[in-house]
């Protein structure tokens, strides 16, 4: 069986998602994370399935959340849903719930995070909501794995027994009538499209054009539909859409009257109150935020991730000389034993010493996304992106383009507006992603180790602010008018989960490794037989200008020679990088021949600290690796525009590059 996972955001569903099939799933504290619906199987249960679908607020085709939610419960016919509702905000969650129930498929509500309710003092009395609701309805507390095995049992027993909602009729008077006399005129066609003649007409009532579109109406019919529409709308002296809110609320707000004894106000939201008086000041925010991601980047280049970088790397070093060694003794071909050492150690190991930076700075970050502080940012910056013709809603992409592009650029369909979704995707790319840390991380190691992280979040902000330039320029060029409105709930402060927050560490870890031994370690295979041979396939010496890739590198160094850097090798490392911005790293460590050892003097050829600095500043800004700019061209549905991507970043970062070493050769 299929079981569709359904909730409002921020209700704990990706969560409950986890603790149903044991997947190991990021869980964020911020709306947007879930982009497009993900399946496991249920624990205990190897032949069910749940789809953990986005999160939503109404079954209203408006944003592509829903869009998604939508089309996957009316066409994909789920053999039961699993409505996950946040105990402490029942009554907005509630509302879902009463469309869901219309679609009359067996449903079972899990009551979430009944430990906040308890410890509160508040109550709520299950039989009655199970009563009213006509389903069943099970208390959990998902972060905690309180009554999952219930809910499972309970979800399992519900779609085997084809128990279908009890009741679905919740309204009255003008609605009422509205509703059945519309509901039975288009029954035929309901029946026809598969879908509940009441869900169907309770659309059409909320004039839902896809809807419409989907039943054919004749035109007789269709003016038999807005005839009763509007003599609901004359009665009540409102319009449709506010009537069917006001049924649904009144329905909701007589249940939980009857059903929920609350307490005063939650602990949580009283803290979460008072540190929002600080961390969301008019004046304040954003100083405390840049203050906060100094301290981050601070530990982890500084302290501690410097410290186990360093650590791993005398490791790999070491395994390094040991197989050296070994390759020797054994008397293997110099040419084997120079693609096993200065080809796959030297490029991959330079890669894989930089894990600990990016597993330590991505675990200060989940504990700031799962506290529920990220979606205050949000929320602070959503005057600034309003300025340059976005919504705070954009920041969401954004902000996990700081991790990866293309799950930031896939993040975008969470936008309800084509105009900011096909601008935030040519924005998020400037946002610098985790792969280039490796290429920071080499670069002021080699030439500004005591200002490590100064330097990185010197570049993090000028990406931010090259962002925000680009805006203002697409703003009145490209993308004229204005955004949509930005409405956001800030969920109260948490204390982040371990298990949640050790995932997401795993997954980055995960991801990073899967790269290093995959596309990392095909392109140092490819770098070393470049750097190794001329094109009569004959071995080069040491140094390799007569190869085939400084060939290669010659050609298009003269591109780079006006930002400082002319060197070949630097060209050539900026072309690989296009596959991986980490292969810039293994590049490096191919061409000149080093261990991270002795790295940055194989770097003091190439660079001098000005020259360095241009050429992060061109790393930061360039254009994205080639799965990024995949992800562009999907969701823009244009080869056009994922080359125009391209052509636009490399674009920018050369001229951003070519100033900063100018204005920068003026004090040298």
């Amino acid at each position: 069986m299929i079981f569709a996972l359904a909730g409002n955001q921020n209700c704990g569903k990706t969560t409950l998602f986890n603790q149903l099939t044991g997947s190991n799933q990021h869980v964020g504290n911020f709306p947007g994370v879930t982009v497009e619906s993900k399946e496991g199987v249920i624990r205990g249960y190897k032949d069910d399935t749940v789809v953990d679908l986005p999160g939503i607020y109404s079954l209203s085709p408006y944003t592509n959340e829903e869009i998604v939610t939508r089309d996957f419960l009316l066409k994909n016919k789920p053999d039961g849903i699993i409505n996950i509702v946040d105990a402490t905000n029942i009554e907005r969650n509630l509302y879902l719930s009463m469309q869901l129930i219309e679609l009359h498929i067996p449903m079972v509500i899990a009551l979430n995070m009944m430990d906040e309710v308890r410890a509160n003092g508040g109550t709520i009395k299950i039989d009655k909501l199970q009563e009213e609701l006509g389903v069943p309805v099970v208390p959990i507390s998902a972060s905690k794995n309180e009554g999952i095995d219930e809910l499972i049992e309970t979800a399992v027993r519900t779609a085997q027994n084809r128990q279908y909602p009890r009741r679905q009729d919740f309204c009255s008077g003008a609605v009422h009538r509205a509703i059945h006399s519309i509901a039975h005129l288009v029954e035929d066609h309901a029946e026809r499209i598969q879908t509940p003649s009441r869900f169907a007409a309770t659309k059409l009532v909320e004039g839902d054009e896809p809807m419409l579109n989907a039943l054919n109406l004749s035109d007789n019919e269709k003016d038999m539909v807005e005839h009763a529409v509007t003599e609901m709308e004359r009665e009540l002296d409102t319009d449709r859409e506010a009537a069917l809110a006001d049924m649904r609320y009144t329905f909701i707000d007589r249940l939980c009257a009857d059903s929920v004894v609350k307490c005063g106000e939650s602990k949580e939201h009283a803290r979460s109150v008072k540190m929002d008086n600080l961390l969301t000041n008019k004046y304040l925010a954003i100083p405390i935020f840049l203050l906060i991601m100094l301290l981050i980047f601070w530990l982890t280049f500084g302290v501690i991730g410097s410290f186990l970088s360093d650590l791993l790397s005398q490791g790999i070093d070491f395994v390094t000389n040991v197989v050296s060694d070994a390759l020797t003794a054994y008397g293997i071909n110099p040419v084997v034993h120079s693609l096993v050492i200065d080809g796959v150690f030297a490029g991959v190991g330079s890669v894989l010493s930089f894990i600990p930076t990016i597993v330590v700075l991505f675990f200060f970050l989940s504990i700031l996304e799962d506290s529920g502080y990220m979606a205050r940012v949000a929320f602070v910056m959503d005057k600034l992106l309003r300025k340059i013709g976005l919504s705070g809603r954009s920041f969401v992409p954004m902000l996990i383009g700081f991790g990866c592009s293309v799950p930031a650029i896939m993040a975008t369909r969470t936008l309800s507006s084509e105009r900011d979704r096909k601008m935030t995707i040519l924005l998020t790319p400037f946002m610098s992603c985790s792969a280039k840390l490796p290429i920071y991380g080499m670069i002021t190691m080699a030439f500004f180790p005591k200002y490590r992280a100064l330097v990185m979040i010197g570049l993090y902000v000028l990406g931010m602010v090259v962002g925000v330039l680009m805006g203002l320029l697409l703003k009145r060029t490209l993308f004229h008018g204005k955004p949509v409105p930005f409405v956001m709930e800030l969920p109260n402060y948490r204390l982040p989960s371990p298990k949640s927050v050790g995932m997401l560490l795993w997954d980055k870890a995960k991801d990073f490794l899967t790269r290093a031994f995959t596309v990392i370690f095909v392109a140092t295979i490819i770098i070393w037989f470049l750097q190794s041979f001329d094109v009569r396939l004959n071995p080069v010496s040491a140094g390799g200008d007569d190869s085939m890739l400084a060939g290669i590198g010659r050609w298009i160094a003269p591109i780079f020679a006006p930002l400082g850097f002319g060197d070949w090798r630097a060209s050539t490392a900026l072309l690989t990088g296009f596959s991986a911005k980490e292969a810039v790293v293994s590049t490096f460590a191919v061409l000149t021949g080093s261990n991270t050892a002795n790295m940055s003097a194989a770097l003091s050829s190439i660079f001098t600290p000005l020259t360095a600095i241009s050429f992060l500043v061109f790393t930061l800004l360039y254009t994205p690796c080639v799965a990024a700019i995949s992800a562009v061209r999907r969701e823009m549905n244009s080869g056009k525009a994922a080359v125009g991507v391209v052509f636009l970043q490399t674009g920018v970062a050369w001229v951003v590059a070519f100033i900063v070493y100018h204005i920068g050769l003026l004090f040298v």
